[in-house]
């Protein structure tokens, strides 16, 4: 396996290296802005707007929308030897994108058309960012310190899911949903303040001498992407996982109100404190994959990640004992999504070249996040045909199952970065 990740002997701990510092600083701000727009964007289609169902599940598909073109937007970027510059216009787009629904609310014009223009130019810069974060996340960070830096972004990105909606429908009773928006606007600023000032070696573009185009690039990035032994396994365990994950995603909160009888309020609370799992697992990978191995790790997470919505077919008895059996089922799932993604994370960003980063983040996010909407479908079909328990049960089988892509590869044998 090639680890070309460029390395900084004798760098200082993560918690004394101010650049590392400056950059989860600004992510963990984003991450809380976030949580708020997750929430006020589908009000102020509801309130402010009155939109139907469909035009909420429109909104929902155009922020996911620009994903499916992550492999081409990936090359681009592949293509440019700044990528810290990418990052800072990232999120002024996103920043400006979102600061023009405050705006439009106190002038009274908001519409469904401003929204859904909104929600895909978000979209597509959130592409930019995640294509252009794994280069610059791997000339910031040594190869030794991927799984602890990983575990520190990974932990604020849980505190975030957990104390975030909170924060967000405070904001959102307070300010109104238009204005909490603003929150998120002026979280993307701040990130880019503090990414902008942090100073990296140039990640290498690429270049062969000439202009390489872009689908070539693409091309490229898919090449190397099926034909890594590591890779391939990781994208087909992913894609699986991620399928039967949002087959069930949908059908959780209505099983839980419908079929386990629970308030809204109980299920609020349920997928609060289960939360906390996520919070626990970002903060345990580094000592479990110590433990275990690295590759067995990612194997744990993930099983452990789709399979506990199993548990919920079994919940009975009182509400109070049916609320805490939803909450289980989220904790362990949000502490398998953690070990799986801290420690994947980390192994997929030592086995690509410098050159390929951005095109291979790329082409392995649109077939990634592209199979999720065909997910949710499919669980809703599922749901009608066969009834929720059956397709819970089935997201829960199917999940677990893509461990298998990982148990024919070399990921089970991979004890740490250090032996790759």
């Amino acid at each position: 396996m090639t680890a070309l990740a460029p390395a900084r002997p004798g760098t200082a701990p993560l918690w004394r290296d101010r650049r590392f510092l400056q950059f989860w600083a600004g992510q963990s701000i984003s991450q809380f802005g976030d949580r708020i727009t997750e929430l006020a964007l589908p009000l102020i289609a509801v309130t402010a707007l009155r939109a139907s169902t469909a035009q909420v599940a429109a909104l929902t598909a155009l922020l996911w929308a620009p994903h499916l073109l992550a492999v081409l937007l990936g090359a681009w970027v592949d293509g440019r030897p700044d990528k810290r510059r990418l990052l800072v216009v990232a999120d002024v787009v996103r920043a400006l994108a979102l600061a023009t629904l405050p705006l439009a609310a106190l002038a009274g014009t908001v519409t469904l058309t401003q929204l859904y223009t909104v929600a895909v130019v978000t979209g597509a810069a959130g592409v930019l960012f995640n294509n252009a974060y794994s280069p610059f996340f791997a000339h910031l960070v040594p190869r030794s310190a991927y799984l602890d830096a990983n575990s520190k972004l990974s932990a604020t990105r849980s505190a975030s899911q957990i104390a975030g909606p909170a924060l967000g429908g405070a904001l959102v009773q307070a300010l109104t949903a238009p204005v909490a928006v603003l929150v998120d606007a002026l979280s993307f600023l701040l990130s880019a303040l503090l990414i902008g000032r942090i100073r990296v070696p140039r990640a290498e573009a690429g270049d062969t001498g000439r202009p390489e185009p872009v689908l070539s690039r693409a091309r490229a990035g898919l090449r190397y992407l099926v034909r890594h032994p590591v890779l391939r396994a990781s994208l087909g365990c992913c894609t699986t996982v991620n399928f039967f994950t949002f087959l069930g995603y949908g059908l959780v909160v209505l099983f839980a109100g419908r079929t386990l009888g629970l308030s809204a309020g109980s299920i609020g609370a349920a997928f609060g404190l289960g939360s906390t799992g996520g919070l626990l697992g970002a903060l345990l990978a580094p000592a479990l994959s110590r433990r275990l191995g690295l590759g067995r790790t990612i194997v744990l997470g993930s099983v452990l990640f789709p399979a506990p919505v199993a548990l919920l077919t079994l919940a009975d008895g009182p509400a109070w004992a049916r609320a805490g059996v939803l909450a289980a089922a989220e904790f362990l799932s949000a502490l398998g999504v953690m070990l799986f993604d801290t420690n994947l994370n980390s192994l997929q960003t030592a086995v690509v070249p410098d050159p390929l980063r951005s095109r291979v983040t790329g082409a392995f996010a649109t077939v990634n996040y592209g199979i999720r909407p065909l997910g949710a479908l499919t669980g809703g079909l599922l749901a009608t045909t066969l009834g929720l328990r059956p397709a819970l049960l089935l997201a829960a089988l199917g999940g677990t199952l893509s461990a298998l892509w990982l148990l024919a590869s070399p990921i089970p044998r991979i004890r740490d970065l250090a032996s790759l």
